[in-house]
């Protein structure tokens, strides 16, 4: 009879902890659901909140454990109640767990296999935790913390009249502080920079929940600096600019020569994370890297139309780029491209699962030596019989550049593509260009088809 009576308590008490349990997470989960405000709140305000759930399941917890306790020490258990205590305790924690990830992950209704979006996509708060995108980074720009330090701001205005007095609420204005920013627009809008918007570090420029443009007039530098993200732009139809006056801190502006018109020019600086972005269409490149600038990741952004796409490593006798390292991953080269993605000098090049489906010339190409390291990428070659190649050596003789270290490795070559491979194989320079592990190139769907701009909304999935 001691033995039914302790059985029955048993499975009562793991009832009603189980019931807890999911009665906690579902809480969770309303709460996550419901109507909230819009406003952008701290990380601390969302922390604080889940905490006070989880403590106030932990005291129900903690009171039914005591009431079973007190049945046990009145004699109602005895020392086979439970057959295996290791096992029961096992699968309380796998429920919590299971439990703990479901909420993570939306119920596993937005996982893609792209480790970036997988990081933040999927809360449908992410609107409330913003500065989260900092700790998503991938590849060799990884440690880019933009402006995840600081506090926000807030972008009220998309004008541009005085580039060298910008007024607060401007872009401008924001980017040229010199404490961290992370940097948020209040409303749609389209910018037009009479010149090009030099940027300070520390500094995210966050374009998600609105559609944000700057086109049709100067567009991003990140010159002599550190530590930018920049997310969720349409950048196009840039032009060149210069022969003016820039501020580019609150206590100093000076005189700009011409600038080439790139979408996204990165000249001297380190630790960049281009993400999300969608290009196209401008005066010179969509995004370029030169002058010793290094820990660089272009990830998730869709390229189109333009001709020479990303350049990086400033000449061939500019020695200082032998340090350059860049992870290009996620990204769709999409209608409408030429040549140049991307065409590299002298450093290391980790180009991984990215969806290659247009180009007119050729898609990687190179001179003075880069190591180049593609690996389970899908190119589709055009139906031009003489572009099929995806490589070009650019005028280099085959007796110099049949030694630089080039490999494929689980690309999917389509459509009578080919990669002419060089160097020695497995080599030592490899490990310099390896910067994540690469996924199948059969997920490449999954991967990169939110490449660009993302439909985010403040309180959706996106």
């Amino acid at each position: 009879m001691a033995m039914a009576v302790s059985k029955k308590c048993v499975s009562l008490c793991s009832l009603l902890l189980l019931v807890l349990l999911v009665a906690g997470v579902m809480a969770t989960v309303r709460t996550h659901d419901g109507s909230a405000s819009r406003k952008i709140e701290t990380e601390q305000l969302h922390r604080s909140s889940n905490n006070s759930s989880m403590a106030a399941t932990s005291r129900k917890w903690w009171r039914l454990s005591k009431n079973c306790q007190m049945l046990e020490d009145d004699g109602a258990l005895n020392e086979h109640a439970v057959d295996d205590p290791e096992e029961i305790a096992a699968m309380v924690e796998m429920s919590i767990k299971n439990s703990t990830e479901r909420r993570k992950l939306g119920f596993f209704s937005c996982v893609t296999g792209n480790p970036i979006d997988d990081c933040w996509r999927c809360d449908p708060n992410w609107h409330r935790n913003r500065k989260r995108l900092a700790d998503c980074g991938i590849g060799f720009g990884r440690n880019a913390i933009g402006g995840r330090d600081g506090r926000f701001y807030v972008v009220t205005d998309p004008g541009d009249d005085d580039p060298v007095n910008p007024r607060p609420g401007t872009l401008r204005h924001a980017v040229i502080q010199e404490q961290p920013l992370w940097i948020v627009f209040k409303r749609d809008m389209v910018i037009q920079l009479k010149q090009e918007l030099i940027m300070n570090s520390f500094k995210t420029i966050d374009g998600r929940g609105v559609n944000v443009h700057i086109a049709n007039g100067g567009c991003i530098t990140i010159q002599f600096i550190t530590n930018v993200i920049i997310h969720g732009l349409h950048i196009h139809d840039c032009k060149p600019t210069g022969n003016a006056m820039v501020r580019s801190s609150p206590s100093h502006f000076g005189w700009r020569t011409m600038a080439d018109g790139d979408a996204v020019s990165i000249f001297g600086s380190s630790h960049v994370w281009i993400d999300h972005n969608s290009l196209s269409n401008c005066a010179d490149g969509l995004v370029d890297a030169v002058m010793g600038s290094t820990a660089i990741t272009i990830s998730n952004n869709y390229f189109t139309h333009h001709n020479e796409v990303m350049l990086l490593g400033h000449s061939d006798s500019y020695v200082r780029d032998k340090q350059m390292q860049v992870t290009i991953a996620y990204n769709h080269f999409g209608e409408g491209l030429i040549q140049r993605m991307p065409r590299c000098r002298h450093g290391y090049f980790h180009v991984v699962n990215n969806d290659y489906t247009h180009w007119e010339m050729y898609a990687i190409g190179g001179s003075a030596n880069p190591t180049i390291n593609s690996q389970a990428n899908r190119y589709l070659a055009p139906t031009n019989p003489f572009a099929k190649e995806v490589t070009k050596r650019v005028e280099t003789s085959a007796s110099q550049w049949k030694n630089w270290n080039w490999r494929s490795e689980g690309d999917l070559l389509l459509n009578g593509a080919y990669f002419t491979p060089s160097g020695a194989g497995a080599s030592a320079s490899y490990a310099r260009a390896s910067s994540l592990g690469a996924k199948s190139s059969s997920m490449i769907d999954s991967i990169t088809s939110s490449a660009g701009v993302l439909g985010c909304r403040r309180g959706h999935q996106c």
